[in-house]
């Protein structure tokens, strides 16, 4: 029975170990994406202020030439 306790023990301390690794890498690709995500928002203002808008509205249109 002490022995069985023991081996759960380590592989729960395993485990642990294996927790906080994965919410290490979980917490570092979080930063990335908050990162990668302030950049899109940046290019995205960048884009709007060059080209409002890339279609015009429907009554901005001129008729095709052979209208």
């Amino acid at each position: 029975m002490d022995q069985r306790l023991t081996d759960l023990e380590i592989h729960v301390t395993h485990l642990e170990h294996t927790i906080q690794e994965l919410n290490d890498v979980v917490f570092g690709q979080q930063r990335t994406i908050d990162r990668l995500d302030e950049e899109l928002r940046g290019l995205r203002q960048q884009f709007l202020a060059v080209a409002p808008s890339p279609i015009r509205k429907p009554e901005d249109e001129e008729p095709p030439p052979h209208y």
